[in-house]
């Protein structure tokens, strides 16, 4: 029976990655901004569920306070 060794090519992992095209500066902006938004929405979320609800999901209370109280850039 044969057997085949299959080997990973010599290139570094970050070389299989697509490459994407850069996008304008005011793009990137925009992005980050809605991103910074959204990383402040899901905290002020996750801040204000209950502990029955944050069980459920499998943190405590402490661990959903420490998230929620790291700045939006974070």
């Amino acid at each position: 029976m044969p057997t085949f060794d299959l080997y990973l090519p010599a290139q570094p992992y970050s070389a299989w990655r697509p490459k994407r095209a850069p996008i304008h500066p005011l793009a990137a902006a925009w992005m980050l901004v809605a991103s910074w938004i959204e990383r402040t929405r899901q905290r002020d979320a996750l801040a204000a569920l209950d502990d029955h609800s944050l069980r459920d999901i499998g943190i405590t209370r402490v661990e959903a306070e420490r998230e929620a109280r790291k700045p939006f850039w974070r």
